[in-house]
């Protein structure tokens, strides 16, 4: 069986991304997944990260006023090119039962979702 490599598209280096790492394509998740793959993990040395801190202002009431989204940014290790983001919406870190009114915490921690545009790498097969 042939296993697929991940290169990036504009310089076409290896990304070294694992298909054992890959989350299926009809997984939920909140953030969605549309023109995405998702890994549970990758390897550092080929990626270089950006935190990313926007607050997108909208005014719903007189006290709150905005949606504050931390993310951070894939790129390229090579090029430095924009692959995608890390979203935190991956599955439970914990044994919880859900997010909503269980527990002192009402939220529940979860695994790191590294989430790759398919219009920014190019998938080929290892024979």
């Amino acid at each position: 069986m042939a296993l697929p490599i991940y290169s990036c598209k504009e310089c076409e280096s290896d990304l070294n991304l694992n298909p054992n790492d890959l989350f299926p394509p009809n997984f939920y998740f909140e953030a969605g997944n549309k023109g995405t793959i998702s890994f549970a993990a990758v390897d550092a040395d080929k990626f270089r990260f950006e935190k990313e801190d926007k607050i997108m202002p909208f005014f719903e009431t007189l006290n709150y006023w905005g949606i504050q989204r931390k993310r951070t940014k894939i790129k390229c290790n090579s090029c430095g090119h924009l692959l995608g983001y890390i979203y935190d919406d991956g599955p439970p870190l914990t044994g919880g039962i859900g997010q909503y009114g269980f527990g002192p915490s009402q939220v529940v921690p979860r695994a790191s979702r590294y989430r790759l545009k398919t219009k920014t790498i190019r998938v080929s097969s290892q024979t």
